[in-house]
This record gives structure tokens, C-alpha cells and sequence, in this order.
């Protein structure tokens, strides 16, 4: 299929997207990598007026280490993400999680704001935003706000930007916040989309684990380290809080029982991270 027809707009910087989506409001979306945007307009899941191009917006191009902090700007390809120095070094739960979005070629295109805004349930980059504690920086003609992205998310293709605002940058705790950390995911085949996938990280008190591809968006736990003596019982409860997705890909059964048998590896590995980094210090 092809899209239906739409308007063009090139934006030369970020202020000119600001002016465009700010005019056109509903009508408009914004394209950056393209690599799930073109797909849905080509099978009219989505029908915009005005695409705006957001590739010579070279300002929302950026990585960089801000003190305790790792700000990574929305137009940052995903695979120049995995080759920066910054990733492995103060991002590795996030550096660990890059290689399972899609394959090179995907990656070399998508973007972390699009992968951000798109909010697909069983994306890497918005389960490692909510289970490090990140922030998105939204910025429009009327200004700035931060959101924390366990609150960015709503639902399936669905967050709390506002039509007119731009995800100029996520913000990451650096690696210093967390003395362990652990990722697995669960596909059909590598580069598919996850049916499942559990990020966890834990310091001396706390463990916390995100949960990817299960519910309509991803969903984070946090428990004191001594409840892991009772793991099956918390993720029991966990199983049966969450309103799990059942598709083609797996039922709502099967997700079930994926938390219940693979988080507690997980848990496990971070724990033990930590402890050994804490041995280490």
C-alpha cells in the first residue's frame, strides 16, 4: 500500500518544526528516523496532513555527559548511539539493549526521539528511559517541560506530548546511580519485535525492573532487595496487576509466564552485579 497524500514541510531548524507543528497542530506529525512512521502512513494506520521533516534540525543532534546526567538529543541515530564512547561507559544497561532494535540498517536510520514518540510497548529504548528513571525534555513555541518517562507513556502508540511540542532530548541517570543491571528479551527471532523483554537494575537497597512488550506500555517495579527471598510471590502479583497484551505474536497467558520464569533471572544478574561491584569499591 502507499500513504494517502499529505503536505511536505522540511524544517531547517528546530524553531521552523516549533512554527510548523505549533500551525498545524493535530494535522501535523513529525518525521525523524521514519523507520515505524513511513510503515504506518503506507498501511494508513496513520493519516497526517503535514509530515515535517526534522533532518536538518542538526540541534536535536547530540549526545553528550552533563555531570551526573546523559543527555541524548532526539535526532541522535540509534546506531551512532551504540558506537559512542558515553553509552558503554555511563549508559551500559541502555549500550546492552541497543543491538536487539531491529537490525543495522534500522538502526542506522531510527532515531531515539522517534522510537520515543512512536511508544511501541515492546521498544528497547522507552523500556531502558522508564527502568533508569530518565526525563523527556519537550520543548514548543510556548517552552520547556520535563516529563519522567515512567509518566511519558499512556498507552500502545500513545504518550503525553502535545501535538505542538518536539521530544527535544532524553535525560539518563548516569551509570553511578545504580550498581547493577541486567536486560533479556524474548523474540521469535533476533531483530523481531519482543513479545517480552525485563530490564532491571538494583543498588545496596532497592531493585527495580522493567517490563517490556507485556502490558500496553512499559511498566516498571520497584521492590527493597530483601523481597527477592519471595520473587515468585511479588511477580505473581505482578502478573496479575498488569493488563497483559494478547496478539498474534503470544497471548496473554504466555506473557504471564514469561515475567513469572524469566525476571527472576534477571533480578538475579543485576543483584549480583551489584554485589560484585560493591566488593570491587
Amino acid at each position: 500500500m502507499k500513504p494517502a497524500r499529505f503536505d511536505y514541510a522540511r524544517a531547517g531548524s528546530a524553531e521552523e518544526a516549533f512554527s510548523l507543528l505549533h500551525e498545524y497542530g493535530e494535522e501535523a506529525v513529525a518525521l525523524a528516523g521514519g523507520q515505524s512512521l513511513l510503515a504506518m502512513m503506507n498501511m494508513r494506520l496513520a493519516d497526517p496532513a503535514v509530515v515535517v521533516d526534522l533532518s536538518d534540525c542538526t540541534e536535536l543532534d547530540f549526545a553528550r555527559v552533563a555531570g551526573d546526567r546523559v543527555e541524548i538529543g532526539a535526532m541522535f541515530r540509534q546506531a551512532a548511539l551504540e558506537r559512542w564512547h558515553g553509552t558503554q561507559t555511563h549508559l551500559p544497561l541502555l549500550s546492552s539493549m541497543l543491538p536487539y532494535i531491529g537490525h543495522y540498517q534500522t538502526r542506522a536510520r531510527g532515531t531515539i526521539g522517534g522510537s520515543m514518540a512512536h511508544a511501541d510497548p515492546s521498544a528497547e529504548i522507552p523500556l531502558a528511559a522508564v527502568t533508569m528513571g530518565a526525563e523527556v525534555v519537550l520543548r514548543s513555541v510556548r517552552g520547556e517541560r520535563r516529563v519522567a518517562a515512567r509518566d511519558f507513556f499512556l498507552g500502545p502508540l500513545d504518550t503525553e506530548r502535545d501535538p505542538d511540542e518536539l521530544i527535544w532530548s532524553v535525560s539518563f541517570p548516569s551509570y553511578d546511580n545504580w550498581a547493577g543491571m541486567a536486560f533479556e528479551e524474548v523474540a521469535y527471532r533476533h531483530g523481531d519485535f519482543a513479545i517480552a523483554a525485563f530490564a532491571a537494575v538494583a543498588d545496596a537497597d532497592t531493585v527495580v525492573l522493567g517490563v517490556g512488550g507485556v502490558a500496553g506500555r512499559p511498566t516498571v517495579f520497584e521492590w527493597p532487595r530483601a523481597a527477592l527471598e519471595d520473587i515468585d510471590a511479588e511477580l505473581a502479583g505482578a502478573a496479575r496487576e498488569l493488563e497483559v497484551l494478547s496478539d498474534h505474536h503470544a497471548d496473554d497467558h504466555y506473557r504471564r509466564r514469561l515475567l513469572r520464569s524469566v525476571a527472576p533471572n534477571v533480578l538475579a544478574r543485576a543483584v549480583s552485579a551489584a554485589s560484585r561491584r560493591g566488593s570491587e569499591s
